[in-house]
């Protein structure tokens, strides 16, 4: 078996990005869209936030296992050293070191873009249910990120209210 390959990602990896995507979408309060995003939406995504920021995936034998990627927090000039991360991994592939391999490269390309602080959003809810458990959480505590806000029962996903809590990482 091969060894994971972190790369840019393709406009052609669209489709299986949108596979990973779904199961979260679908499945979970991970994320708070409601609807699938179609191939061409993610394209759309994709060419968007690779203008100014890194965009990766992480593939093994070809197969494309997740991906991460940094876009503004804000588009106010005073906010340009700050960025916002975001990660997904195939459901089956979790657990495996394809979010830590993948966020280390992205926060290297981050430091060289001159990017110091680095936030991420995350769906929290208190007791961990059918649709949201604390594996975020701890991922982003491992990775070195610590709790800098919870903003209470600002998303509501299969009627259910979860809050949203900012986690930040200083590079």
């Amino acid at each position: 078996m091969g060894e994971y390959i972190i790369r840019d990602v393709r406009i052609s990896d669209a489709k299986r990005l949108v596979e990973i995507y779904s199961h979260y979408v679908l499945n979970t309060a991970v994320s708070f869209e409601y609807h699938v995003p179609t191939t061409e939406e993610f394209e759309n995504r994709i060419r968007e936030y690779t203008k100014k920021y890194p965009y990766l995936v992480c593939e093994k034998d070809g197969q494309v296992l997740g991906y991460a990627y940094a876009s503004a927090y804000s588009t106010r000039e005073a906010y340009d050293w700050t960025a916002m991360t975001s990660i997904y991994i195939d459901k089956d592939c979790r657990r495996q070191g394809v979010g830590a391999l993948l966020y280390r490269e992205l926060e290297k390309r981050l430091k060289v873009k001159g990017i110091v602080n680095l936030l991420a959003g995350i769906a929290y809810v208190e007791n961990e249910d059918e649709y949201l458990t604390h594996d975020s959480i701890k991922f982003h505590t491992k990775e070195g990120y610590t709790e800098v806000a919870n903003m209470k029962a600002v998303g509501k996903k299969f009627d259910r209210w979860y809050d949203l809590i900012w986690m930040q990482k200083v590079l």
